[in-house]
C-alpha cells in the first residue's frame, strides 16, 4: 500500500474489511479465507488485497487497529480501561494464535508504548479521584495488566472467571 493518505471510500472499505476479518477469524479460526473476508466486508476479492496483499499483513492490521482503539478509548476510568484490555484480548485470541503460528512480527512497538502512556495517565486519575492506593505503581498496573490479558488470550477464560479475575485485581487497587 503506497504512503500517501487514503480516499474516503477507500479508508471505509479498509475499515470493512478489518471489521469483517475480526469476525471472520473469530468464527472460523485458521480455516478463515480471504475470500470470505471479501464477501463478510461486502467488497471485492481484489480491494482486499489492495490494502492487505498477505494474510499476515490482515491479521497484524487487525491486531494493530485494537491496540490503537484501545488506546483511544483512554477516555474513560482505570478500571474500565483495564477490562477493556481483557476483553479485547480474549476476544482477539484466533487472531493473536495465527500471529504467533505465522512468526509474524506485527511492529506493534509505537501502539504498545501508546498503550501504557494511556494506563499512566488514567492511573494519575484515579489516585486523584482517591480510587486507587496512592501506593500503587504504573508498572505494577501494568504488570497485572499484561498478566490477566495474557491470561485471557491463552488461558480462554470463560466470561465468568474472567469477571471474577478483574474483581480480584481491582480489589488489591482500591483505596
Amino acid at each position: 500500500m503506497s504512503s500517501k493518505p487514503l480516499r474516503a471510500d477507500a479508508r471505509r472499505n479498509r475499515a470493512k474489511i478489518l471489521d469483517a476479518a475480526g469476525e471472520v477469524f473469530a468464527e472460523r479460526g485458521v480455516a478463515a479465507s480471504t475470500e470470505e473476508v471479501a464477501a463478510r466486508a461486502g467488497v471485492a476479492i481484489g480491494t482486499v488485497f489492495r490494502h492487505f496483499p498477505t494474510k499476515q499483513d490482515l491479521l497484524g492490521a487487525i491486531l494493530k487497529d485494537l491496540l490503537a482503539d484501545l488506546t483511544s478509548a483512554g477516555d474513560t476510568d482505570l478500571f474500565a480501561f483495564f477490562t477493556r484490555v481483557v476483553t479485547a484480548a480474549a476476544e482477539k485470541k484466533v487472531v493473536v494464535e495465527l500471529l504467533a503460528r505465522e512468526g509474524v512480527a506485527v511492529g506493534v512497538e509505537g501502539p504498545v508504548a501508546a498503550l501504557g502512556d494511556t494506563v499512566d495517565r488514567l492511573l494519575a486519575a484515579a489516585r486523584e479521584a482517591g480510587a486507587v492506593r496512592a501506593d500503587v505503581r504504573l508498572d505494577e498496573v501494568l504488570a497485572l495488566l499484561t498478566a490477566t490479558a495474557q491470561g485471557a488470550l491463552w488461558g480462554g477464560w470463560p466470561a465468568d472467571l474472567r469477571e471474577r479475575v478483574l474483581a480480584r485485581v481491582f480489589a488489591g487497587l482500591v483505596a
